[in-house]
């Protein structure tokens, strides 16, 4: 179907007298203003009979439905979010101890690795010091000749008997 081709009329701006009488400015419309029209079954005078509560009940319901979704999901996300908060608290006190742990262990061992520290543990678990060492050069063909004079390390000296204050030492074997 074809559309009729609109008529222009050349737009003036010079005032021009309304129906009504009054007189209008500016530019004038190609269409009049009509007021909108329905055709009206037998009966039936202004709006419709169905535009009653009947049709705005699904549509409030819709409305409540998606408020109530939306409350309950929000709700969801807060409670996931407030979880996950406190297992992030819980993983940084962790996390604090154990490097609280890590510096403790490292100043046992800087503490321990003394050579003061070291000898005193050796003479306690029995060590001595070691005499003057003895080399044994291998020449090119097979026979080896030994530098130095080797000799024997000196006895250990009994460790004196623990006193009562001091505390005894755990066996490891149930360890």
């Amino acid at each position: 179907m074809t559309t009729p081709a609109r008529r222009t009329t050349t737009r003036s701006t010079t005032p021009r007298p309304h129906r009504t009488g009054a007189v209008r400015t500016g530019t004038l419309r190609s269409t009049p203003i009509r007021p909108h029209l329905w055709v009206v079954p037998d009966g039936e005078t202004g709006r419709r009979l169905r535009s009653g509560p009947r049709r705005r009940a699904p549509f409030v319901l819709l409305v409540v439905a998606l408020l109530l979704g939306t409350t309950l999901g929000l709700l969801f996300l807060n409670t996931a979010i407030a979880v996950d908060s406190l297992k992030a608290t819980q993983l940084r006190t962790e996390n604090a101890q154990r490097e609280q742990d890590i510096q403790r262990l490292q100043q046992r061992v800087v503490n321990g690795s003394t050579p003061e520290q070291l000898a005193g543990d050796a003479a306690k678990a029995g060590m001595v010091p070691a005499g003057p060492p003895a080399y044994l050069v291998i020449q090119p063909d097979g026979s080896s000749t030994v530098r130095g004079t080797a000799q024997p390390a000196p006895e250990p000296v009994a460790p004196p008997p623990a006193s009562s204050s001091s505390p005894a030492v755990p066996d490891r074997a149930g360890d």
